[in-house]
């Protein structure tokens, strides 16, 4: 669970920019979107395979 602790005089503004900031880094979104709808464990091992090929692939560029 992500929470902050507003300090006094803190501008509620900023208090919840740095709540947003916490939440975003910790990947709650990213894990409810990806827990709303049933993957196949083959559809997810293609993603995963094309996602690491991607991945060398701009490793490899990089070194060039």
């Amino acid at each position: 669970m992500v929470g902050i602790i507003v300090q006094e005089n803190e501008n509620i503004d900023k208090a919840l920019r740095r709540f947003k900031k916490k939440y975003e880094r910790s990947g709650v979104l990213k894990e409810f979107k990806k827990r709303t709808f049933f993957v196949k464990p083959s559809v997810e091992k293609r993603m995963e395979k094309i996602k690491a090929q991607r991945r060398s692939h701009r490793e490899n560029n990089r070194d060039n």
